[in-house]
């Protein structure tokens, strides 16, 4: 089996922004660079920066649709730059900065949520779903197969993953769990799928829930899209680049 990536993603605040690059260097044991190095923590999160911890700690698209809408640039400096179509862009750093962005992203946040209280990140940790460090790989096969099942195109942005790839038949990825998978010179194994959240249900252009995503999974008996793995062997992955089963 080989296909070939078709583009790669990195979300530096969890579920606040997507931002497209052209290559990425994995290390062994870590996430994607740049991908979730910060998670927005509400007013009722444990979260301290000290360990990782689940995402109800933190605001997320599943229960804030609006965020889905948003988009991202990371710089070289570590400034981030926020975009949303109901926003006029943010420029600020994470590290310092923190007021600005509660206050930029308040008006997306549904009242009768816990409010975002400030920015966490756990040092050499990006904050994903999976309790290890996972890279979301993403079958653009699969991601047809439920537009054919919903009889609509969607945006590739609802499900938020790391690397999309082609030329894979639809759903072969979930039989990839426990098996290794080279991608350009970095080696993952396939540690489980991703079970998916309301958080694909929203539109990534408009921040509206207007699909029943979830249904559609259902109809092959499970809610899963892509899979998390994790990287065993580190070096350069690019667009184009090969993707084969090992």
């Amino acid at each position: 089996m080989t296909g070939f990536v078709t583009s790669l993603w990195r979300h530096p605040i969890k579920s606040h922004g997507r931002e497209a690059v052209q290559q990425a260097t994995f290390t062994p044991g870590q996430t994607m660079p740049g991908d979730r190095i910060w998670a927005v923590a509400h007013e009722r999160s444990k979260a301290d920066g000290s360990e990782w911890v689940p995402c109800a700690n933190f605001s997320r698209g599943a229960k804030a649709p609006q965020l889905m809408a948003m988009s991202c640039k990371l710089l070289d400096s570590g400034r981030i730059i926020l975009s949303h179509p109901e926003r006029s862009d943010l420029e600020f750093d994470p590290e310092t900065d923190t007021q600005p962005f509660l206050d930029w992203v308040k008006p997306l946040m549904p009242a009768d949520r816990a409010a975002s209280a400030r920015l966490v990140r756990v040092p050499g940790r990006g904050m994903t779903d999976a309790d290890f460090p996972s890279v979301t790989l993403c079958n653009m096969a699969s991601h047809r197969a439920v537009e054919r099942q919903l009889g609509q195109d969607l945006s590739i942005h609802r499900w938020r993953g790391n690397v999309w790839f082609d030329q894979v038949p639809e759903w072969q990825e979930l039989d990839w769990v426990g098996r290794e998978v080279q991608i350009g010179e970095a080696v993952f194994r396939v540690i489980e799928p991703t079970t998916r959240c309301l958080a694909t249900t929203a539109n990534p252009e408009t921040g509206i829930r207007d699909v029943d995503t979830l249904g559609a999974l259902s109809h092959w008996g499970h809610q899963d899209f892509s899979v998390q793995a994790e990287v065993i062997q580190g070096g350069q992955l690019s667009v184009g680049d090969k993707v084969t089963l090992l």
